[in-house]
């Protein structure tokens, strides 16, 4: 027995798993009709009508095979008549996040998402605790080999468990719903709503620079351009999946380009025979002999310019053959942008001293007003559009993180829903972009993003460990991507080394975000565990769950029973939201 509700929304009807149906059709299985239904029609129903929100159940019997004498019409006039409802009403075929991510959308979601504003300004950081131009450039090499082996882990999760929702889904689906659960508290709370709110403030800051030029843009100034910012981009993704990933295309492209700017000045500079600092003398050269903690800070410095690796594991259901193009992405988009930073530091090390660069707050744009001239001007736009393309990939991303936590049960069902015309994950979105408007008014983004590094490093470090946890649980499991053991265990090493120093040279930090990730623990036992709530709350929620659909047009997403199949190993798959297939 299936129980569906159905909200009216004019002349069609849309029930909870996404079918529609027509006034004609309802009126159908009221009087019993077999023939009028399709195929896949349920053995009991609950419509909930609009007009009056009173249930009336109603019994229909629907065979599976329909002998041809009883079926009035044939299965193509059928088709055909579904087909014209369809294309009048302006729904889909299937009500379901749509697969329009192919390959060259993937690697622009993760060269886009890890891309950002780091690389405009960590050279600096990397720098200061190096000690040397070249630990320096060692240090970025080595930051981009990290985040390919950390990639080549995710890869293999990816296509093993190719569900949405990236690191959550996985530490679910390993170690259960308590860890997977602290994982989404802490990324939707603080995580992921003060990165984009960062992001946000360093684009309005670039766009703002020309206004005020002598002085540091006025503070409500840049709170509001942010605002708009990510409230633009907010209603773009929830419109289109298609605009959102193309914007996504766009900015990438000119991302590189910027880049490829930098990097063929540099190469000039180089040719011209300004390279005294790549020298093997005078590169390592230290001042003072570096520490291993101060090592330990640089190549967190180089990692954060590398964070958004895993971004394209959170939209693993919206990628056109994903067991295909999920590795693909990932093995073009890290090399590449290894590739670009390396050649990109070194183009800022051919044409500035380690004293100019480490004096600059914004190493491109000190590198532009020293060497372009009248182009110079470039470089912050360049950021800002940088910026503003990786505030979209947060949002695309962040938002399907929100969509994987609902569905699983851990958040309001609410947010596990989609509009049925544009297949968009709208109550996810509106929540992203109000915790990050929330954290923009807060005011105190830079001291939580230090707190959130801390929880983003540990989730990365969970999630490869259960890596080797679900290796040895499921021994049997279909792998389509199996990567050497010596790639998560060498990853693993590092990342314990580098959560090690952290927690010696900045113990309040990162006591600090465990505190908030394990204030997630009483909330789990107390909305999720708990399952003999009051009455009244659970009246509470079906209202508010039903109002959201009424207010956004959203219905829980259909889930093709083939693609589960393919998912899984032979067991049962179940969503906590739409109910068992």
């Amino acid at each position: 027995m299936v129980w569906i509700s159905a909200r009216d929304t004019g002349h069609v009807w849309y029930c909870s798993d996404g079918l529609a149906i027509s006034a004609e059709m309802l009126v159908n299985i009221l009087s019993g009709a077999r023939d009028a239904a399709p195929a896949r029609l349920f053995h009991h129903a609950s419509i909930l009508r609009s007009d009056s929100r009173e249930a009336v159940q109603l019994s229909v019997r629907a065979r599976a095979e329909m002998d041809g004498v009883e079926r009035k019409r044939t299965e193509s006039q059928r088709m055909m008549k579904d087909s014209d409802l369809k294309q009048d009403s302006g729904i889909p075929e299937r009500v379901t996040l749509k697969k329009e991510i192919g390959l060259l959308s993937a690697c622009a979601i993760i060269i886009g998402n890890i891309i950002g504003s780091g690389i405009f300004i960590s050279p600096k950081g990397v720098l200061e605790h190096s000690g040397s131009v070249g630990l320096a450039l060692v240090v970025w090499v080595l930051g981009g080999g990290v985040a390919a082996l950390g990639s080549l882990c995710y890869a293999e999760l990816g296509v093993t468990i190719p569900k949405s929702g990236g690191d959550y889904s996985y530490v679910t689906e390993i170690f259960g719903g308590l860890v997977g659960f602290l994982l989404l508290w802490s990324a939707v709370l603080i995580m992921y709503p003060t990165t984009l709110a960062v992001i946000a403030l360093t684009f309005s800051n670039y766009v703002l620079q020309p206004v005020f030029p002598y002085c540091v843009p006025p503070y409500i100034a840049t709170r509001m351009l942010s605002a708009i910012c990510i409230l633009f981009l907010t209603w773009v993704n929830c419109y289109s999946v298609r605009l959102a990933t193309r914007i996504q295309d766009a900015f990438t492209v000119g991302k590189l380009l910027a880049l490829g700017l930098i990097i063929i000045v540099g190469l000039v500079q180089i040719f011209g025979g300004n390279y005294e600092s790549l020298t093997p003398q005078v590169a390592f050269t230290f001042n003072k002999a570096p520490s291993i903690g101060q090592i330990a800070l640089a190549f967190l410095h180089a990692s954060f310019a590398f964070s958004g690796w895993n971004f394209l594991n959170y939209v693993t259901e919206e990628v056109v053959d994903p067991r295909r193009n999920l590795p693909r992405a990932i093995y073009i988009s890290i090399p590449l942008v290894t590739c670009v930073y390396t050649l990109t530091n070194i183009a800022y090390f051919s044409s500035m001293s380690p004293e100019e660069l480490l004096s600059s707050n914004a190493v491109a744009v000190t590198f532009g007003e020293k060497l372009l001239g009248v182009f110079s001007t470039l470089m912050p736009i360049s950021v800002a559009l940088s910026t503003f393309g990786g505030i979209n990939g947060y949002l695309f991303t962040s938002s399907r993180l929100c969509f994987s936590g609902a569905r699983e049960g851990h958040l309001p069902s609410l947010l596990a829903m989609i509009h049925f015309k544009h297949c968009t994950p709208i109550p996810a979105l509106l929540v992203c972009c109000t915790a990050t408007i929330v954290i923009l008014c807060i005011g105190e983004t830079h001291n939580l993003i230090n707190y959130v590094s801390f929880i983003n490093y540990l989730s990365y470090g969970v999630t490869i460990a259960g890596l080797l946890y679900y290796r040895w649980k499921k021994p049997n499991l279909y792998r389509p991507i199996k990567v050497s053991l010596l790639v998560p265990v060498c990853y693993l090493l590092f990342w314990a080394l580098l959560l090690g120093f952290s927690l010696h040279s900045e113990p309040l930090v990162c006591g600090v975000g465990l505190v908030i990730m394990l204030t997630g623990v009483p909330v789990y036992f107390l909305g999720v565990y708990w399952k003999d709530k009051p009455k009244c709350i659970y009246d509470f929620i079906e209202w508010a769950t039903y109002l959201g659909q009424r207010v956004f047009f959203v219905v829980f997403p259909q889930i093709d029973p083939i693609e589960v199949a393919e998912w899984t190993d032979g067991s049962s798959f179940t969503s906590k939201a739409s109910g068992p297939l």
